[in-house]
């Protein structure tokens, strides 16, 4: 098994609280929860994790996410000492230390300002989370791995009002989608690579 996130979320946000659970299969978490998200490689793997945290830690699975190459799951508890210790205990079933998980890398991101209402629109379709409004700024951050992109959700929220309009946090690559004024975008984004840039790890091997 390959750990490639491994991020504690210290306090879930109203916002990407309510996100989640609109995609949530499982069980929904709550505003001021503490979260983990783990994700790694091969993706059928992350049931004998998900196995190993419920048995260790009184926690509840929002997501569990199994595809071919990567696995998703997603812990919260209001006991954030039962978080981190189902942290440990997946750890633990890996045979690694948190240092082992993939660095966070920017892969692309953009700011839009003054958003076209024809823009809006495409944009307000594919969304699960609030809405862009025609003039407002799009920010739009592209992550890799995956998971780390309800990182930079959850600190963004924290620093700024913002709408959260979409986070995807599996698959090849993640990505986040905010909406709002100008000023509160620039210091969104800021928070959010900030966070990003705060999280040690491995850097992918190169390949070729």
């Amino acid at each position: 098994m390959q750990l490639r996130t491994f991020t504690y979320l210290d306090v879930l946000q109203p916002q990407l609280t309510g996100f989640f659970q609109t995609v949530s299969s499982g069980f929904q978490p709550l505003a001021g929860q503490c979260a983990l998200l783990v994700e790694i490689a091969p993706g059928i793997s992350i049931n004998e994790l998900t196995d190993a945290a419920l048995k260790c830690a009184k926690v509840f699975p929002g997501m569990q996410i199994v595809e071919r190459a990567y696995g998703l799951l997603e812990l919260h508890a209001f006991d954030q000492g039962d978080v981190r210790a189902a942290g440990e205990a997946i750890l633990s079933r890996m045979g690694v230390s948190e240092g082992d998980r993939l660095a966070p890398e920017i892969v692309s991101r953009e700011i839009i300002r003054g958003i076209d209402g024809h823009q809006a629109m495409i944009v307000n379709r594919m969304r699960h989370g609030q809405l862009l409004l025609e003039g407002e700024s799009l920010y739009v951050l592209e992550t890799h791995p995956a998971g780390y992109a309800a990182l930079a959700a959850n600190e963004a929220e924290k620093a700024a009002n913002i709408n959260l309009l979409e986070v995807i946090t599996f698959g090849a690559f993640g990505r986040l989608y905010l909406g709002g004024s100008e000023e509160e975008i620039n210091q969104a984004a800021a928070a959010a690579e900030r966070a990003l840039a705060s999280v040690q790890g491995r850097k992918p091997a190169k390949k070729g």
